[in-house]
């Protein structure tokens, strides 16, 4: 069974970075694919990006790439959004989600498995 737990929210200022973590704690880590999705108030839930089961193939959404990188420890059953340059538009409860179907995708209802959330504040 999969079960997600991020953490590394917090508060930080325009420019700053923050590294989020999504844990799984079952045995099957290696065999989803994991994404990044996060949720500002009033808005849809959007893609952020996603990495592939080895961490060979990667995806992001064009107003992150160049500041967001995501990169997964099987070992660890960890996946990790390292996040840089940030901006008060990047505000929002951020999501990981893991898919068991080998197919990387943009699309929230393609993952079956999400956790809680945690909060990034940017501040300007």
């Amino acid at each position: 069974q999969v079960q997600l737990v991020e953490s590394g929210g917090g508060l930080v200022q325009a420019g700053g970075s923050l590294r989020l973590s999504c844990e799984d704690s079952g045995r099957t880590f290696s065999r989803y694919v994991m994404g990044w999705f996060r949720q500002a108030p009033g808005k849809a839930r959007e893609f952020v990006a996603s990495i592939g089961r080895s961490g060979g193939i990667t995806d992001a959404v064009d107003s992150v790439k160049g500041r967001f990188t995501i990169s997964r420890d099987n070992a660890k059953n960890t996946v990790y959004l390292q996040m840089n340059s940030l901006k008060p538009e990047d505000t929002a409860v951020y999501y990981c989600a893991a898919q068991p179907r080998g197919i990387p995708s943009r699309r929230p209802y393609d993952y079956d498995y999400w956790g809680q959330g945690t909060q990034v504040t940017v501040s300007s």
